[in-house]
């Protein structure tokens, strides 16, 4: 039986940490590609000589040649620049367009049959990117986003009624940025919502908050973002399509009339399996979450009528 292969474009913090986690599972062998010389390589390298002490055989290429990614079962899409502080989503969308789309026609032609994650922000722009310079179906594109927006609420929550981060549940729509969708109602801890367990002027608070937290970080770090629990939130991804787990996960994908909304990728709750997403998980909406919801679609129509044609 020969072990899955799992590319990792992009050997940055996202991409590098990602490729870690992947490899310290020991889920996949996996590539790391970067255009920068020598960087894919060092880290590869690196992270290979880790295997002894961590346990695990997984091998670990780094290599700037797309031909190196040949059969690959996932592609994880890391590349671009990454936001700076006072720079807005939109400021990267031009930029990062070009570069998802480069990176993307080079990895799709070399592994047709893969399922594509992308993580590369603006999140949901990006998807429709990667879904077009691929020519791959919707089930094979998706956007990482709403499982690192769910383990910020998680951690939040978890902080503000000290209980374990195990036994809360966060759940989060829309798209990926300011205009993010936390449903409170459906946000439990021990199946418990979380309306039931705080006032509303503490909910909103940790729904702001959840809504900042890639800008949080970058306040913080003043030269980067964050990367840690976004490689966290795409290794989740990756081990519920290789292991066929069935995972009930937000992520954004193209919908096709479901939630209303057709022809753009919004996060939404899906089950991921090994053909990337079978299916869409389908909720009734309040009217109050019906307007913060199109709200958040608006946000992404008007990124994607952006994007360079």
């Amino acid at each position: 039986m020969s072990r899955h292969k799992v590319t990792v474009v992009g050997a940055g913090n996202v991409g590098a940490t990602t490729a870690q986690r992947i490899a310290e599972a020991g889920l996949a062998d996996v590539v790391l590609v970067d255009i920068v010389e020598g960087l894919p390589q060092g880290k590869a390298l690196d992270l290979a000589e880790a295997g002894p002490v961590v346990g695990h055989d997984a091998r670990v290429i780094g290599t700037n040649d797309y031909a190196d990614t040949a059969g690959s079962d996932i592609i994880v899409v890391t590349s671009g620049l990454a936001r700076q502080p006072g720079m807005s989503r939109d400021d990267l969308l031009a930029k990062n367009a070009g570069i998802v789309r480069s990176v993307v026609e080079q990895a799709a032609r070399h592994s047709p049959e893969a399922i594509l994650i992308v993580v590369t922000n603006p999140l949901d722009a990006m998807c429709h990117v990667a879904l077009k310079a691929s020519g791959f179906p919707r089930e094979r594109v998706l956007g990482m986003a709403g499982v690192l927006d769910s383990a910020r609420f998680r951690t939040f929550i978890a902080a503000e009624l000290g209980v374990s981060v195990e036994d809360t549940h966060a759940f989060v729509l829309g798209g990926h940025g300011d205009t993010m969708v936390p449903l409170s109602r459906y946000s439990t801890v021990a199946g418990v919502p979380i309306t039931e367990l705080l006032s509303p002027d503490r909910v909103t608070a940790l729904e702001e908050r959840t809504a900042n937290g890639g800008a949080e970080v970058v306040a913080l770090l003043k030269t980067g973002s964050a990367f840690y629990a976004p490689a966290a939130s795409t290794f989740e991804m990756v081990e519920s399509i290789l292991r066929d787990r069935k995972r009930v996960l937000p992520c954004a994908v193209l919908l096709n009339g479901e939630f209303g909304v057709d022809g753009l990728f919004v996060g939404v709750p899906v089950v991921l399996g090994s053909g990337g997403l079978e299916r869409v998980f389908e909720i009734r909406l309040t009217a109050a979450e019906r307007v913060a919801f199109d709200r958040s679609v608006d946000a992404v129509r008007e990124l994607v009528a952006k994007l360079p044609s």
